[in-house]
């Protein structure tokens, strides 16, 4: 019935071709495209000069947000001047009852590539993805304007087979795997709009903000899951047939995987590593841990180079967290003096280039031990405090080193180094 409606529509078309009021709705049509285009670009300029950024439009980027509002914009006002003019009881509108289905294609097409965007912002594959979106928006809009779209929903229908206890078709196959996936591309896409919320909350522990982000995330994922699969006809119980082979699964080949994730929620439940933290997994790994997932977490070391290490390894093995309740952190450089220099003056001039460090802290108070005696000189030991490890020591190691230098020159204290003595016997005075 719909599909000759469709057809019912061109041929209405074909005839409302020989009337005025055909060019002054096609004219109408023009006018209401051109708006809507000078509209959508107003709306990103307005967007783009620093509005607050609770408004909702600044969840847009800023070329998609002419792609959406662009015809959605023009679908309103169609729809609004379609409405006006039947009310006025004008006749041969046919123009406007073809737009519609167009706009809303477009619309449909543009909303559902920018959710794409957004949820995967990195994704190599949108591109394709894109493109089969909207060949298949537009291929089923050109069945149902054709009126084919019914004999290809009958011929789908007749390819149908058994699973459990309920017959499933090709038709139904191919609907209900369009509408699981928009369902949880939605779903996600909601998740990315809480997570964003979430994380510019700054008084909130980050943590705490990233649990609430993976539990609003496996919640909303779950419910759309069900509920794509209600909607489609599929009743959820017969998935139990598969729910035992899942569990073996999880059991044998993805249990790596269910214990990374279980682990990601202990790190996050516990707190006992933080975004920010300074961590150092063994004597080689340590960084700034950037990003905690529900399978891994991202260190960030001193040198640029990202280390993704399993939730697994950080709660099973021992992790030292230099920023766990204090950030403080000890720091120690080793320096000889010769035998004849005034140890106590050079214990002295170490603690000033210590202290005339700025990021060494006044309280703990930087202090000099003697360690030992070596062979060629006395061991000294300078001990002193910083509160950002996260800045790296070496750094500050090299810059009080080299005023030691200096302090030690120009006070006539001698750093030492190994010398040898060697003593050539004569050998005439050798016994035979």
């Amino acid at each position: 019935m719909k599909d000759r409606q469709m057809f019912a529509l061109l041929q209405q078309l074909w005839r409302d071709l020989h009337f005025s009021e055909f060019y002054w709705v096609a004219l109408a049509i023009v006018v209401i495209l051109v708006f809507s285009r000078w509209l959508s670009s107003r709306l990103r300029e307005r967007q783009g000069s620093g509005m607050p950024a609770q408004n909702a439009l600044r969840t847009f980027g800023a070329g998609s947000l002419r792609k959406i509002v662009f015809p959605v914009l023009a679908l309103v006002f169609v729809l609004v001047l379609r409405k006006v003019l039947k009310a006025a009881k004008l006749e041969n509108l046919s123009l406007l009852d073809l737009a519609v289905p167009l706009l809303v294609a477009w619309a449909l097409a543009s909303v559902l590539i920018y959710v794409l965007r957004y949820v995967f912002p990195q994704g190599g594959f949108l591109i394709n993805t894109e493109r089969v979106i909207k060949s298949s928006i537009w291929g089923w809009v050109a069945l149902e304007i054709t009126g084919f779209s019914g004999p290809v929903i009958e011929l789908l229908e007749t390819v149908s087979f058994g699973v459990g206890s309920q017959s499933i078709n090709l038709w139904m196959l191919m609907h209900g795997a369009v509408t699981v996936c928009v369902t949880l591309l939605l779903a996600l896409w909601v998740a990315s709009l809480i997570e964003s919320r979430l994380m510019a909350a700054g008084q909130m522990d980050s943590n705490v903000r990233e649990l609430l982000a993976r539990l609003a995330k496996a919640i909303l994922l779950v419910i759309a899951l069900l509920s794509s699969l209600s909607l489609v006809g599929i009743d959820v119980t017969t998935l139990s047939v598969f729910s035992g082979a899942l569990a073996v699964g999880l059991g044998l080949g993805l249990q790596k995987i269910a214990s990374n994730y279980v682990s990601g929620f202990i790190i996050l439940l516990d707190r006992s590593i933080r975004l920010g933290n300074l961590v150092a997994v063994d004597e080689r790994t340590s960084g700034t841990v950037t990003q905690i997932t529900t399978r891994y977490t991202v260190l960030r070391t001193r040198t640029g180079i990202e280390v993704i290490i399993p939730n697994e390894y950080l709660v099973n093995n021992v992790v030292r967290n230099l920023s766990f309740s204090d950030t403080n952190v000890r720091v120690e450089l080793s320096v000889q003096v010769a035998y004849s220099a005034d140890l106590v003056k050079a214990m002295k001039l170490l603690v000033e280039a210590a202290q005339s460090h700025t990021r060494v802290l006044d309280s703990p108070a930087p202090t000099v031990l003697l360690s030992g005696f070596a062979d060629s000189g006395v061991n000294l030991e300078l001990r002193f405090w910083v509160s950002d490890p996260e800045s790296g020591t070496g750094s500050i190691r090299s810059d009080i080193g080299l005023a030691v230098w200096k302090a030690f020159r120009e006070n006539g204290i001698e750093i030492p180094f190994p010398q040898r003595e060697i003593r050539i016997l004569d050998q005439s005075s050798a016994p035979a």
